[in-house]
């Protein structure tokens, strides 16, 4: 099924537009098959967040960790399968759980902080297939997604639990996206752009 999406895409994308190389079309594949993904993992995630009772939570996670990995970038699996079931965990299972445990102050102020750091120390982190060789840009990736992480820990701190585990979710799924522990389970390269010279 995703082999069909990306290759009828393609299709119609050339069809008008003769002028891709061969780096073009890779780079195209890339971007239709992360959009494919994103569409049918979407779409499972919230039919089970749907089935469980808590789809308005889960949608609001999906658009704070968005927001946080747009500059965070993080792990991206490279299997299907794999990625369904670490999406299932992360925006459906883990949000379950902490509404479930309802964490103490202390917890939200540990958690949060360690959150931030591992986001400070390992973000932005890149892909083998998107890697992040511009030195500059890792910089202001790395600045802007360690303010981010300190807003949302502030938020966790002062505001009310419901509002608060919502942020604290978004903030665990990026510290798991961007440590390199993620990577190494997963038998993936990390920090990429090591193997560039455009520094």
């Amino acid at each position: 099924m995703k082999n069909l999406f990306i290759n009828n895409s393609l299709n119609l994308i050339t069809k008008y537009n003769h002028k891709y190389n061969e780096e073009d079309i890779e780079k195209l594949k890339y971007g239709l098959e992360g959009i494919y993904l994103t569409i049918t993992k979407t779409i499972i995630i919230i039919i089970l967040a749907l089935i469980i009772g808590i789809l308005k939570e889960t949608l609001i996670i999906l658009v704070l960790f968005n927001i946080l990995r747009y500059f965070a970038f993080g792990f991206h699996a490279e299997k299907s399968l794999q990625c369904l079931i670490m999406s299932s965990l992360l925006f459906v299972f883990l949000p379950l759980l902490i509404f479930y445990l309802h964490p103490t102050i202390i917890t939200k102020m540990i958690i949060p902080t360690i959150c931030t750091i591992i986001i400070l120390i390992f973000a932005p982190a890149d892909t083998i297939k998107r890697p992040l060789p511009n030195k500059k840009k890792r910089l202001i990736r790395k600045i802007v997604s360690t303010l981010i992480s300190l807003t949302y820990a502030s938020i966790v701190l002062v505001t009310p639990e419901q509002t608060s585990d919502l942020f604290l979710c978004a903030l665990i799924i990026q510290a798991i996206q961007v440590n390199p522990i993620t990577y190494m389970i997963f038998k993936q390269p990390f920090n990429n752009y090591k193997t560039y010279i455009k520094d």
